[in-house]
């Protein structure tokens, strides 16, 4: 039989991208380790806002601006019901 130690292995860790690192630290990784991620494109909420989103920060965008622009367009549409 072959080396344990060099057998493929898997584990799915459902988590937030925001917590990923924290998670593979926390279950003893090292930061420095390579890994796959595997991304369940069938749980997205809103389909279409990943490559939406991947074109605003191609365009220089940040989230911050992103907020101002729907705040400013509400407000035009606000003051034109009024």
């Amino acid at each position: 039989m072959g080396d344990e130690r060099t057998k493929a292995r898997s584990e799915a860790i459902e988590t937030t991208v925001r917590e990923l690192s924290t998670e593979l630290i926390r279950r003893g990784m090292d930061p420095g380790e390579r890994i796959t991620v595997t991304v369940d494109l069938t749980k997205e909420l809103f389909p279409g806002r990943r490559e939406s989103r991947a074109r605003v920060i191609a365009a220089g965008l940040s989230d911050d601006d992103i907020d101002r622009l729907i705040k400013e367009a509400q407000h035009e549409v606000e003051s034109d019901l009024g």
